[in-house]
C-alpha cells in the first residue's frame, strides 16, 4: 500500500497510485458492464442483485452492527455466513473494517477520521483510500482496543484467509453459478455479477461515510455532522438513519425501530427468530424522545 514518494494529496498524505490505478478500472468496468445488461440472461441480473444483497449483509449486519459494535450476538452458523458475505464485499478484512469504523466513531470528522466529511465530498466518498492515512488514525487508533475482535475464530479465520476468500466470494463465485446454472456466458456473468455489482456495492457504502455526513435533517443531536438520508438509507438496506446511529451507535437497529425501511434489521430480527441471534441492544423510547427534545433540530 506504498504511496509514491514526492506526490502528496490533501494534506500532505502520500498518493497511493496503485489504488488510484485500480480503483479507476474498476469503474470503467463497471460502465462498461452495463452496456452488457440488454444481453444478459433475466436471471444473471436477478442473481446479481442478490450477490449485491448478500455484499450488503456482510458489511451492514456483519463488520458494522455485529462485529463493529458488538450490537447483538450472534451463533456460529450465522457469523460464519456474515464472514463469508463480507469477503464477498471486499472492503478489507473484519478486524480491519470493524478497527476502522471503531476510529472513526470515536474521532469522527477529525484529523483521526480516516474518512473524515470535514474535507469534503470526494475525501469521504473514495478519496481516502487514494492516499495514505493520516497520522492521527493510525497514532488514535492504537490507544483502542480490538483484542474482542481477535477473540472470535471466525474472524481470525476470515483474516488469515482473506485473499483467497475474496477471490472465491468475490469474484469466482458470482461468475460461475450463472455460467453453470443457465448458460450465461463467463464473459457477461463476470462484469455482472462481478465488476458491476462490487462497484455498486462500494458505492453505496461510501455514501454512508460522504452523503449521510452532508445532506439530511438531524433530529436527535443537531451538534454532529452524520444525518438521516433516505436514498442512503434505500441503497445501503437500512444503513441512513445516520444521525441517529452516531447518537445511538450501541442500537442493533441503527435507526429508531418502526422507522419504515431497515431490512438489515429485518434480517437480524429473522435470525433472531430462528434462535441464531441474541441480545439486540436497543436505545429505550424514553431516551430517545430525552435527547431528541435536548439536542435534535426539531425536525422529527
Amino acid at each position: 500500500e506504498a504511496g509514491t514518494a514526492g506526490s502528496a494529496g490533501p494534506g500532505g498524505q502520500a498518493i497511493v497510485w496503485r489504488n488510484v490505478v485500480l480503483m479507476g478500472l474498476l469503474h470503467l468496468g463497471a460502465v462498461y458492464a452495463l452496456s452488457l445488461v440488454p444481453r444478459a440472461h433475466i436471471l444473471t441480473l436477478l442473481w446479481a442483485y442478490f450477490c449485491f444483497l448478500m455484499t450488503a449483509l456482510g458489511v451492514t449486519a456483519g463488520a458494522h452492527r455485529l462485529w463493529s459494535h458488538r450490537s447483538y450476538k450472534a451463533k456460529l452458523p450465522l457469523r460464519i455466513f456474515l464472514a463469508a458475505a463480507n469477503s464477498m464485499a471486499f472492503q478489507n478484512d473484519i478486524y480491519e473494517w470493524s478497527r476502522d469504523h471503531r476510529v472513526h466513531h470515536k474521532y469522527s470528522e477529525t484529523d483521526a477520521d480516516p474518512h473524515n466529511a470535514r474535507r469534503g465530498f470526494f475525501f469521504s466518498h473514495i478519496g481516502w483510500l487514494f492516499v495514505r492515512k493520516h497520522r492521527d488514525v493510525i497514532e488514535k487508533g492504537r490507544k483502542l482496543d480490538f483484542t474482542d475482535l481477535l477473540d472470535d475464530p471466525v474472524v481470525r479465520f476470515q483474516r488469515k484467509y482473506y485473499k483467497s476468500s475474496v477471490v472465491l466470494m468475490c469474484f469466482v463465485i458470482p461468475t460461475v453459478v450463472p455460467w453453470y446454472l443457465w448458460g450465461e456466458s463467463l464473459w457477461n456473468a463476470y462484469f455482472l455479477a462481478s465488476i458491476l455489482r462490487y462497484t455498486i456495492s462500494l458505492n453505496v457504502t461510501w455514501l454512508v461515510n460522504s452523503a449521510a455526513h452532508m445532506y439530511g435533517n438531524r433530529p436527535y443531536d443537531k451538534n454532529i455532522n452524520p444525518r438521516q438520508n433516505t436514498l442512503v438509507t434505500l441503497g445501503a438496506i437500512g444503513e441512513g438513519f445516520h444521525n441517529y446511529h452516531h447518537t445511538f451507535p450501541f442500537d442493533y437497529s441503527a435507526s429508531e425501530l418502526g422507522l419504515k425501511f431497515n431490512p438489515t434489521t429485518w434480517f437480524i430480527d429473522f435470525m433472531f427468530w430462528l434462535g441464531l441471534v441474541t441480545d439486540r441492544k436497543q436505545a429505550p423510547k424514553e431516551m430517545i424522545q430525552a435527547r431528541k427534545e435536548r439536542t435534535g433540530d426539531g425536525s422529527a
